[in-house]
């Protein structure tokens, strides 16, 4: 009889000093990946992660992530043990103290927790990275074809003709021609408030506790800090997001005119792609919840589109995208029973 993911788990912990852990599930992510919170007498809580090969998922990347942040002091999950053939890894507890809920909570720390997250950003930007893919303009216009190939058919009811596919191919492409590799950072792709944790206990940047990297390459250093900003989640005030884009470039000491047009491209791509993965979760992987935030990530689009460079991606946009209003939003809801 072929062991079950339970049985493969049990194991996995027996092997560990939390074997005969109780454990409770956690919220999970967009991926196939599954969390249990693990409690032992006398041993800290940990994390069960349940990554199945079957399905595509790999703990190595995570694994090599989470050491490598560590290594330059901050405060990814430390390893505890790890079964990579199995797809099982045992990882440190940072906590419940999400970015985003402590912010509902207490809003009057948004700059101190944004200005953390950037210095965070910061050193792990300016540190010696991993060998990592390339996030480049080739990687990021494959990225967005998401919203072709989800998002417009599914908003319109109709299959986007290959003429609107290879001009938005071509668009996409040219707006990211600002980008250049010399600048290429470790960029984690998936850097804000429902990934981050507030952990005020520990010391400098270290107070910001980083979750799901696992998808780390090296791209633009504009990128972490659109995702950060950008939220697809959590609306960030239009006077916050300048602040804290003058505290990077103040921190950083980068050329703004440039910065400017590569952060422009950096969110329009990343909420480009959003909106495509956002359908593609809800229409062919059932989770219906994921329109619910596609106003907002439009929102953040059309203000991506605003710079002056992006002027010809925004033409097509507008004559050929429609916003996710209530009924694209419904429409999309329903595909995903059809």
């Amino acid at each position: 009889m072929t062991a079950t993911r339970h049985d493969l788990a049990e194991g996995f912990l027996a092997s560990t000093d939390w074997r005969g852990a109780a454990s409770r599930p956690l919220a999970g992510d967009a991926s196939n990946r599954k969390y249990d919170r693990i409690t032992a007498d006398g041993m800290p809580s940990a994390v069960l992660m349940d990554a199945p090969p079957e399905t595509g998922e790999d703990v190595r990347p995570f694994t090599a992530i989470a050491r490598h942040l560590r290594g330059i002091g901050l405060s990814a999950p430390e390893i505890y043990a790890e079964d990579a053939a199995h797809g099982f890894l045992l990882i440190e507890d940072l906590g419940d103290d999400l970015f985003a809920r402590v912010l509902d909570a207490r809003p009057e720390l948004e700059t101190q927790l944004y200005q953390t997250a950037i210095d965070a950003l910061i050193v792990a930007q300016q540190a010696k990275g991993p060998a990592l893919a390339a996030y480049d303009a080739e990687a990021m216009a494959a990225a967005a074809i998401p919203l072709t190939d989800w998002y417009l058919p599914h908003s319109t009811g109709t299959a986007t003709p290959d003429r609107l596919g290879r001009e938005y191919d071509r668009l996409v492409r040219d707006m990211l021609g600002c980008l250049t590799a010399d600048e290429a950072v470790l960029v984690q792709r998936d850097y804000h408030a429902e990934n981050l944790l507030w952990l005020p206990e520990r010391q400098g940047d270290a107070r910001v506790g980083l979750l799901d990297f696992q998808d780390a390459m090296l791209g633009h250093p504009a990128y972490d800090l659109a995702s950060l900003l950008k939220d697809a989640r959590r609306d960030v005030a239009a006077d916050v997001q300048r602040d804290m884009l003058e505290y990077y470039l103040t921190r950083t000491g980068a050329d703004a005119t440039r910065f400017a047009a590569a952060y422009a491209a950096c969110s329009a791509q990343r909420n480009l792609r959003i909106m495509g993965v956002f359908a593609r979760l809800c229409v062919r992987d059932g989770k219906p919840s994921y329109p619910d935030l596609m106003p907002r990530v439009w929102g953040n689009l059309m203000d991506d589109l605003l710079h002056p460079a992006l002027a010809d991606l925004r033409r097509f946009i507008e004559a050929h995208v429609p916003a996710p209003d209530a009924d694209v939003v419904a429409r999309i809801k329903a595909a995903a029973h059809g």
